[in-house]
């Protein structure tokens, strides 16, 4: 073969083996996992700016680091609750809140949607719940 014939398979190969180890770092069961990476991909917040966006908006009723005030905000500090959920599940709960109607509030303390803070896009939240993460033990 010519010097020019193997300048042009080098790059062939060197993609047919980088093609061949990201099947084999695949997910593992052989299943489609594309919506699990777009979730974990979406759902990837920054927890240092979440804890700026958490002392600008929930620190009212969840106190300073999370740890609650009563008869107002739950403590986050190791909550079940929150260890509980996945990251888009707390994003959904957070964007609607809880009404005092529901019967799982259990302070009487209504929590406004995005903590009655419009302003929250939904990267705002999602870097919340990556502070809210640090919190957990």
């Amino acid at each position: 073969m010519n010097t020019k014939g193997r300048q042009m398979r080098r790059p062939m190969i060197a993609l047919a083996a980088l093609a061949i180890a990201v099947a084999a770092c695949g997910g593992g069961d052989g299943g489609d996992t594309t919506a699990a990476t777009t979730t974990t991909a979406a759902a990837t917040g920054d927890a240092t700016n979440g804890l700026a966006l958490f002392n600008g908006t929930c620190i009212a009723c969840h106190g300073e680091g999370g740890v609650g005030v009563e008869g107002l905000g739950k403590p986050f500090v190791n909550s079940e609750f929150i260890g509980g959920m996945s990251d888009a599940d707390l994003v959904a709960f957070v964007t609607v809140g809880r009404d005092t109607s529901d019967p799982e509030n259990t302070t009487g303390v209504a929590m406004p949607a995005k903590g009655g803070n419009p302003a929250l896009t939904e990267a705002d939240l999602y870097d919340i719940v990556a502070y809210l993460r640090t919190l957990q033990g």
